[in-house]
Formats: C-alpha cells, sequence, structure tokens
C-alpha cells in the first residue's frame, strides 16, 4: 500500500499515527491517474478534487508525493519544481512530456513545460477511477 511507502523514514511509527491524511491520498490518487508525458497543476489538481488549493495541493505533495509521479504535477507557469529540475528533466524527457526551450537569459537553462500541450484535464479517466470534476 502507498501510506507505507509514503512514510519513508517514519516506517517504526504505527500505521494510526503514520497514516496518511484523506486529503493527501486523494491529491495522490489525482497524481497517478495523469498520464505519462502529460501534467496537470496544483490548482488543476484542486479543482479537479473540488477542495482545497494550490498551497494546499503543493503541501500534500511535497511532504507525501515521493511514492507517486511528483514530475506531473507542476506549476501553472511551467517552471520546473525548484531543486528538482534535473531529475525532473529527465522523466520529462523520458516520457516525452512537451518542453520548451529555456531563453538564454534563463539561469542554467533549465527548459521549462509547454503547458499549452502538456497539460492534461482528465477528460479521458474513467468515472470508475474515483475523481470527479
Amino acid at each position: 500500500m502507498r501510506s507505507e511507502e509514503s512514510r519513508g523514514a517514519n516506517a517504526d511509527v504505527p500505521d494510526e499515527v503514520a497514516r496518511l491524511p484523506d486529503y493527501a491520498e486523494r491529491v495522490l490518487d489525482v497524481a497517478e491517474l495523469i498520464p505519462p508525458g502529460r501534467v496537470m497543476t496544483y490548482g488543476d489538481v484542486a479543482e479537479w478534487l473540488g477542495e482545497g488549493g494550490p498551497r494546499q495541493v503543493g503541501r500534500a505533495m511535497a511532504l507525501y508525493g515521493g511514492a507517486v509521479p511528483w514530475w506531473r504535477v507542476v506549476r501553472s507557469d511551467g517552471v520546473l519544481l525548484p531543486g528538482h529540475e534535473l531529475r525532473a528533466l529527465g522523466h520529462y524527457r523520458e516520457e516525452g512530456t512537451p518542453l520548451r526551450q529555456a531563453p538564454r537569459s534563463a539561469e542554467g537553462h533549465v527548459p521549462r513545460l509547454d503547458m499549452r500541450r502538456a497539460r492534461w484535464d482528465g477528460a479521458d479517466a474513467g468515472e470508475d477511477e474515483g475523481a470527479h470534476r
């Protein structure tokens, strides 16, 4: 179960203490629905859930997202997650996620996500997946 994986260093903490909060579990469920090569913004995930906002989704991903494809939940401006740019970039290239070349003025010349082409609206997710819009 994902809650076991999400505990990481807290593996010796009893389940009732380390159990994943309900909201975080739902955020992670949505992250797992996003197809390879596509992304949703933090705000998109909150809208999909009908609860919370981008900051709440970001917090859930920061604390518990290591057990899911975290690189598929992104900032709305397409900037790669600070401190994780190279790891995320490797995943994007492997999955064929649309990228835009960084301008020469950009620090490190790290590309951005091409949000117009990479953004997923969840339209082809089955209703039986438990998520709704």
